[in-house]
């Protein structure tokens, strides 16, 4: 009988280290995961800087692009007020990439659905069955 019992103490005490191993590894693969998961998370930070900066310099030349519309185009007429609309836009919308970059963007998008869903559902179905078209041929 004790060695029943001592064989059962046996596989008790190997079973309490089994745990204790696996408990080990699960804490390891806890601390692999949140290391994975910061260094995604600066990655992903870096590149929406990036991302941003790109729409900012974006925004720089349109703006720049415009004021070249401005100077070089004729100054009256039918293609002087042409010109000068589409110098109007190119400054505008520079500036508001300047501005408000991606993010910006982003936020300003939200709060146009936030005012308007209907339209923006109904949009979001438009360009969904437009792609769907496009993709199918």
């Amino acid at each position: 009988m004790s060695n029943v019992t001592t064989s059962k103490k046996d596989m008790a005490h190997e079973m309490e280290k089994g745990k204790e191993a696996a408990a080990g590894v699960l804490e390891k693969a806890k601390d692999v995961a949140s290391n994975v998961g910061q260094a995604v998370g600066g990655v992903a930070t870096n590149v929406g800087h990036k991302v941003d900066e790109a729409a900012g310099n974006l925004g720089t030349g349109m703006h720049n692009l415009g004021e070249k519309v401005r100077e070089k185009g004729p100054e009256s007429g039918f293609f002087g007020r042409a010109s000068q609309a589409v110098a109007n836009t190119l400054e505008e919308g520079g500036r508001y990439l300047e501005e408000k970059r991606i993010s910006g963007m982003g936020e300003d998008l939200a709060n146009v659905i936030r005012r308007n869903p209907i339209p923006a559902l109904l949009i979001g179905v438009g360009v969904g069955f437009l792609l769907a078209r496009t993709l199918r041929s």
